[in-house]
Formats: C-alpha cells, structure tokens, sequence
C-alpha cells in the first residue's frame, strides 16, 4: 500500500492487509484505551470486508472456517455483512444495486463495479460520562484526500455493534473519501453467557468473564456467588450489554458521538499527517475542527445520537447534522404544538418508553381488527393469544367492545388516539409478530430501571429455548458469533425472551400463560408491568437523562422521516422537535424536517410481500439528504425547506411488486407546492395532509 509511506509512524504500525495488529501502545486521549490497528485491500475493504456488492446481497452469510472459534476477521466480515443487510433492502427489485449500493457512484450511475472501499481501520474504546466501554472506530479510506478533509460522525442505529450505520453512513462517507467516526453509544451486542462464565471481547472473539476484567466489551457486574445462585435456579440464562449493564448508555449518545469524532481527530492527526499542504504549516499545523469538515449523521438511534451531539457540542466539532427517523426523546415542557391538516394530533412528543409499553400491550389486539386483516406477517399474531389480550385489556378497562371485533377495531383506534398515525396500522401485526415491541419494552425497562440480569425485571429473563420454548442448552452456543450477528436486543441469535413468573413458566414469553388470567395472552402480566413502571421514579429520571432540548446552535440540520413509521411514530418525535427547535432558536435555526410518505422504518422488511407493494426505500431520501447537505457545507448551495414528499408505492401483488424506479421516488424540492409545505411558528408545526 503506497500510502503508508506517507504516514510516518502509521507505516511502521500496519501490518499485511486484513490482519489486526497487536495493541498499538500508544494510548488514547481522554481516558481511552490503546489503539488496534487494522489494514484492508485487495481482498479486503473498509465497506465490504471483501465481500463487495454480490456478497453483501448474498442471503448466504460468509463462510467460518471453524464455527466454534471463528477468527476476529471472520468476526468482522460476518458483523459487516449482517448489519449491511439489516438496515438495507439488498434485493435489485427495491432498488440496490440500481439507485443505491456499494457500485453506484457519487453521481448515481452504476460504475463502481464491486464497490470495495480499501484502507486503514482504529479502533479503542473509551467510558462515556461514567458508560463502561463505549466502542470507538475509525474508517480511513485509502483516498482519504488531506487537503479536503472530512469526517462524518455516524453512531450505530438501535442497540446494534459497531458497525451498525456501515450500510447507510458509512457508505455514503466512503465514498466521499471521508473518514467514518463509528460508535456503538455504550449499547452493542456485547453478550454475556452465564452457565459458561464466558463473555464478548471488543473485536468479536470470547474470554473468560474473570479473565476478561475490564477488557470484556460487556461483563455483567455479578460476584461469583450470586452468578451460581442464579444459574442454579435459571440455567442457560444470558446478559446482555444494553440492558444489563446497569450504565442507562442513553444518556450518553450524544457524548459518544462526540468522542467519536474527537478520536477521529487523533487518528487523523497521528496517522495521517501529509508531508505538505495547509494542514501541515504553521502554528495551526494539523486536521482541526476549523479546517475540517464534519458531519454528523445517522439513522433511528444513530439519527437520535446525532441531535444529541449537536445539542451537547460546546466545542464547535460539528458543522452539520443529517438525521433520518430519530429517536429522540423531546422536552415537552415548552409549549410544542403539532397539528396535522389543521388539526391537533391526538397525542405527540411521548418519550420511546411510554408508546413503545403501549404498543406492546396493545398492538397483539389490534392485529386483529378486521379492517387491517391484510397486514404483512399478520399470521404472526396467534389469534387465540390476541384475542386473550383483548379481553385483558376489556378487563382492565383499557378498551371497550363487546365481540372480538370491537374490541380489535377499538384497540386499533386507541394506538391513533396515543400518537400513531393512521399511515401505520397495517404495520402493528409484524411488529409485535416479530417481538419488536416487547423487547424494545423490555431492554429500556432493564437499562432505564438500571437492572441487575439476576432482577429478573418484570418477571422476564434471557435464555436459549427448546422447540417447547422452554429455556434449554442449545445445540451450538450463540455465543461465537453473537457480537456479529446478534443485534443488541433480544430475541436475537437464538436468545430468547423467557416468562419466568408465568403459570406454566419459565417459557418463551409469547408463549406464556398469566398467572392473573389464566390464559395464553402473551403474558400479560409482563407486558402491564412494563406499562407501569412508566410511573417509577427512576425511569422518570432516566428518561429526563435522555431528552434532547432542541439547541442545534444553528447548525444546518436536515431531518428525513417517514409518515407511516410504527416504531419511531413522527408525532413523538421529528414533528414535535420542529416545533422544540423553533422555540429554541427562532430565526437561528438551520433546521428542515422532510416527511416521506409511504416510509416506514424497517427498510429489511420491504422485499417481503405487503411491504414491498406498499413502502419505498427511506435509505434512499437518506441519501439525498446527505448529498443536499454536502453541497450545501462545499458550495453553498441552498437547503430545501421543510415539506412533505409523496412518494408513489411500487404496487402490484404483495411479494410481486414491480422493480422501484425514480418514478415512484419524487425529489426533495426546493420550492415545494403550498400544498406540501411544513410550516412551524411559535413552536406549533403545522403538517399537511
């Protein structure tokens, strides 16, 4: 690689492509830990890992040579592979490899062959406002340009590792020669096995949890004895870094990100000196935030990272924002208002915990509902089990009705009623069908109530299951390939979500007969007790820890969400910002929102039959807005105001919707229609219909 002779100390560091270095020595700054170094060309890359456009497409995951002892850089082929695809539609009919995708250019034109992306990858990690071991890495690609630097912040979105946002960011930045500052927020699936004692190192491969210490990427913080006391009552059971650490990693986003680029800054500086040029003259020698270009920018819990970190940087690191479909938890305490068509929503700005716990206790109800009887995966629901819930919820005076019927279509009403919008009611099925709801519920319960694993919160645990859903040894540890594949969040890599106080408990939760009921209700129990700890002081605290307080500091931001969102609705989160920023900063502010319609959050979803006629890729409006912000920082170009974009769904039969096109896929404008113009004034947003 010619480029490691123009790197000084870097040259003597790098090894031969693809192989990790020992532990560099150096140390970080900030209380960080030493750096790991890695190089990656030829059949190796920044983006890919070797497997380019094809092999990430592949639904076949790449091949381990030894399943039981997989090498790091098997480790992070797979993590690569499986994050990508996570977040991307990666079949040609939705768009990749057409109009997005490792071989489209910056132009949008197919020249990019296999898209394979080489040069030098730094990792370390670093504790974040008292958040254990926040992973930190930095992407530098070969073409890195040292005389138009740029870094582009891009924190994983969900719980996911770190690698999390490679597919939508780091893309984007790769291309653009810039290097990539990842973090994993303190969340990543960092797994701990209690029968084996065994945990995840920060590269993926395993230790001994008394071995490990303070190198594991996650430890649960149990004594010896308790850990034996526990698995002796709860065998096969897990602890997971998101909701086990008892850190509230949250609270932190913001800051990490911060870090993020501040380590980026020092690998830049240290590695990446060019022998002339303005960056290498005077007393203002070196990469610096003045004549360095930065942009923050990610998705979900990445997108909501993002904000947080432009709110909380008081050192001028960030000159701009792109944040697609945050998760933010706003501050309503100002006076947000949020109007649809004229008219108020019923409910907005509610934190992730309080709709998220009503989604888990509702959705299996409304799943029901007549009206959405054609949702996607609406088999998922058992109609049995749903119709359990609604008498539950009758009981409790949560719904009314007196058929089965009513009772759907009323819980289906109330979900409206608590914030949703009506774009998403086809979208409640598979999103508690595939457990979504409850395990969000379930991991914000255990990090905000800062949880030991041995609390058995809310009468649930983590564990293997058998084809019973009994909790059981498995047939092959998931613990290998657990930081790759897991994402953060059970149930995930065969860890399932257990009822451990259900009647005919411990079973898997879905599974799970109340003891209050004496039914099959998907427990139920649990899923109220999720619901109530709402009103427990320290997840109130807790969730006070996350709120962002809509301070950009005038930074040009552009958001990009989609109206039809069921996880991350709009009307708690990107609608009621607006309206916070508003307030804010008035005339300072630099902030556009662009609503999508028909984009939902899931983009994996859409090659499955019903996502794929109805919702279109929002990867692809991340994208324009990354561009629009580019020109923007480089050329001055203006950014578009706030404004609804309706897109046109692909349509055709559920799983044989015809290939999308830029047709169904309208520009962001810069002078949109009256009619599709977001307007917000004295901190009331006012959205079109």
């Amino acid at each position: 690689m010619k480029h490691e002779l123009l790197f000084g100390l870097a040259g003597a560091l790098l090894l031969a492509p693809g192989i990790t270095s020992a532990h560099s020595g150096i140390p970080g700054g900030s209380g960080r830990h030493d750096i790991s170094i890695t190089t990656h060309d030829g059949n190796d890359d920044l983006l890919s890992a070797g497997l380019g456009k094809t092999g990430l497409a592949s639904a076949v995951a790449p091949a381990i040579a030894d399943p039981l002892e997989p090498t790091s850089a098997e480790l992070r082929r797979l993590n690569i592979w499986a994050n990508y695809r996570a977040l991307i539609d990666t079949t040609s009919n939705g768009g990749y490899g057409r109009l997005f995708g490792p071989n489209i250019d910056l132009d949008g034109d197919d020249t990019l062959g296999e898209g394979l992306i080489p040069g030098t990858e730094y990792r370390t990690s670093q504790n974040v406002r008292g958040v254990k071991s926040v992973t930190l890495l930095v992407q530098v690609p070969a073409h890195f340009n040292p005389e138009q630097p740029c870094i582009v912040a891009a924190p994983s979105s969900g719980s996911r590792g770190i690698y999390g946002a490679i597919g939508t960011t780091g893309e984007w930045a790769l291309k653009r020669g810039c290097a990539v500052a990842y973090t994993d927020k303190g969340t990543g699936a960092g797994g701990h096995e209690l029968d084996t004692n065994t945990v995840t190192l920060p590269d993926g491969t395993l230790a001994d949890a008394q071995d490990a210490r303070r190198s594991a990427l996650f430890r649960a913080e149990i004594s010896e004895p308790a850990r034996q006391a526990y698995i002796a009552q709860h065998p096969n059971r897990y602890a997971m870094k998101h909701a086990h650490s008892q850190d509230n990693p949250e609270r932190a986003w913001g800051e990490a990100t911060l870090a993020g680029i501040e380590f980026a800054f020092d690998v830049l500086n240290r590695y990446h000196q060019p022998e002339r040029g303005k960056h290498h003259r005077g007393k203002h020698a070196g990469y610096r935030p003045h004549n360095t270009l930065v942009i923050a920018a990610s998705v979900s819990n990445g997108g909501g990272a993002v904000i947080a970190a432009a709110e909380a940087d008081r050192r001028g690191l960030i000159d701009a924002v792109v944040a697609q479909e945050p998760q933010i938890n706003v501050d309503m305490r100002r006076g947000v208002t949020v109007k649809r068509g004229g008219t108020p929503v019923p409910a907005s700005g509610l934190p992730l915990y309080d709709y998220t716990t009503y989604a888990n206790l509702v959705q299996p109800c409304a799943a029901l509902a007549p009206s959405v009887a054609d949702s996607p995966f609406a088999s998922f629901v058992v109609p049995a089990f749903g119709a359990n819930r609604c008498a539950a919820l009758v009981a409790a005076g949560e719904i009314s009705g007196n058929t089965l019927i009513e009772q759907s279509e009323n819980a289906l009403a109330k979900l409206q009623a608590h914030g949703w919008e009506a774009d998403s009611n086809l979208l409640h099925a598979s999103h508690f069908g595939f457990a979504v709801s409850t395990a969000v519920s379930l991991t914000y319960a255990n990090a905000f109530m800062r949880a030991p694993v041995t609390a058995n919160l809310c009468g649930y645990s983590m564990a293997t299951t058998d084809a019973a859903g009994l909790p059981a040894a498995p047939a092959a540890s998931p613990m290998p390939t657990l930081w790759s594949l897991n994402n953060g969040v059970p149930p995930s890599t065969g860890i399932n979500l257990i009822a451990e106080d259900a009647a005919n408990g411990p079973i898997r939760e879905a599974l799970g007969v109340s003891a209050s009921t004496g039914l099959a209700d998907y427990y139920w129990d649990g899923a109220l007790c999720l619901r109530e700890l709402l009103d427990e002081k320290r997840v109130r605290h807790s969730i006070a820890q996350t709120e962002v307080n809509g301070r950009l500091h005038g930074k040009p931001t552009l958001i990009v969400h989609g109206r039809a969102d069921a996880l991350v609705p709009v009307n708690h989160t990107s609608r009621p910002y607006l309206g916070l920023n508003n307030l804010a900063e008035g005339k300072r502010s630099q902030l556009s929102y662009i609503e999508v319609t028909n984009a939902q959050h899931f983009e994996a979803f859409l090659p499955f039959p019903g996502y794929d006629s109805r919702f279109i890729p929002l990867h692809y409006y991340g994208g324009v807005a990354l561009d629009l912000m580019w020109k923007h920082l480089t050329e001055g170009a203006a950014l578009p105001p706030s404004q609804v974009v309706r897109t046109v769904p692909r349509g055709g039969s559920p799983g044989a919707a015809p290939a999308i096109t830029l047709g169904n896929l309208p520009p962001i404008q810069m002078h949109p229609a009256a009619a599709d113009r977001i307007a917000v004034s004295h901190g009331t947003v006012m959205i079109p219909n």
